[in-house]
């Protein structure tokens, strides 16, 4: 899969913190990573890319049976097993991953809190097909753009760029082109000739965080378990860490190759990983952000440590900012944590139940 993933997407090979007048602050290229990764780049592809190729890859499988068109109206657990609903229709199962995105309705069906704050600023997202990378002279298919005036992030995709602005939550100025036009032109002033505008949207940002992953004999995974409003797609990439994860121990658990305790170990893990890896690293980066746009302050040095005296190895920030450097898998557990000689009876914890640790 990752084969067919690379050439229907962008392979990015550095990433770049650039000002507005076009000068390069600071380039990482993601070949230090070589050793920790067999791909050591970021792929960008749009996810209407990847269904396809999740989709034929299933296809092959004669146990998979995948529904579009589905509503879940609601969850119930049982015994041994979990209910699902779908219109008038009842079907059972083991186990259920709920994967179904920030408005989860399986998190609403058991009627898990799920609070939230709202961040102060909105993300709106530009979409040009403009070759940016021909008028911006040795720009990176990742660039961000650090400056008091306008700061922004530019992502190449193979047909399109997206130019990414963070904006107060107050603002609410149509997305006419004349003012999106503007907008680009402050943030990209060295462009030399006009940006064609192909669309654009706009999006709020909040923060909440499931108590539990784990709720009985249902996982939560992605969005359905967090949101975060943190840089670089770390939200992104750490629901798609829960669910790879969820997959191996679910599969061991099946198989009998690991007790069912396994799964309130992987819930600990994931929710842990979040809240002390991806949070803290989406503040720093959000306070880097905000130092360089401040009156006055020269923009950091990407990936800074406490103080500008002790910066960030390069590998260690791109590892960080991959999750590389974060468990994912069952080797990373000690064997007694959670394997067995002998298949165990898959018994869930109660519902609501949270992980050790949990507050």
């Amino acid at each position: 899969m990752a084969s067919r993933l690379v050439a229907a997407g962008r392979v990015v090979e550095r990433v770049q913190w650039r000002d507005r007048s076009g000068i390069v602050l600071a380039e990482m290229g993601m070949n230090r990573l070589d050793g920790l990764t067999k791909h050591p780049f970021r792929i960008h592809a749009d996810q209407a890319r990847l269904t396809p190729l999740l989709l034929s890859a299933l296809s092959v499988y004669p146990d998979v049976d995948v529904r579009f068109g589905t509503h879940v109206d609601g969850v119930a657990e049982g015994g041994t097993g979990i209910r699902v609903r779908v219109g008038h229709t009842w079907t059972r199962a083991r186990y259920l991953i709920a994967a179904d995105g920030a408005h989860s309705t399986v998190r609403g069906s058991l009627g898990l809190p799920f609070p939230r704050s709202a961040c102060p600023a909105q993300a709106l997202r530009v979409f040009t097909d403009a070759p940016l990378d021909r008028l911006l002279p040795s720009l990176a298919p990742l660039t961000y753009v650090r400056d008091v005036q306008q700061s922004c992030t530019l992502l190449g995709l193979p047909d399109h760029w997206r130019i990414i602005f963070k904006i107060p939550c107050d603002t609410h100025e149509p997305l006419s082109a004349p003012n999106l036009s503007l907008l680009v032109r402050r943030a990209l002033p060295g462009a030399g000739e006009p940006i064609r505008i192909t669309g654009a949207d706009r999006f709020g940002l909040s923060r909440g965080v499931l108590t539990s992953y784990r709720c009985g004999r249902v996982l939560f995974v992605g969005d359905a378990a967090h949101l975060t409003s943190t840089v670089g797609g770390l939200n992104m990439n750490a629901g798609i860490h829960d669910a790879a994860e969820a997959g191996q121990v679910l599969a061991a658990v099946l198989h009998g190759s690991a007790r069912p305790a396994a799964l309130e170990a992987w819930a600990w893990r994931r929710r842990s990983v979040l809240l002390h890896r991806v949070i803290p690293r989406g503040e720093t980066a959000r306070r880097e952000c905000a130092n360089a746009t401040a009156p006055g302050s020269p923009p950091p040095w990407p990936g800074c440590g406490p103080s500008p005296a002790t910066p960030t190895p390069p590998r260690a920030y791109l590892a960080q900012a991959s999750l590389l450097d974060t468990p994912g898998d069952l080797n990373h557990e000690p064997a007694s944590a959670y394997r067995t000689e002998e298949v165990t009876p898959d018994v869930a914890n109660p519902v609501g139940r949270r992980a050790p640790g949990h507050s």
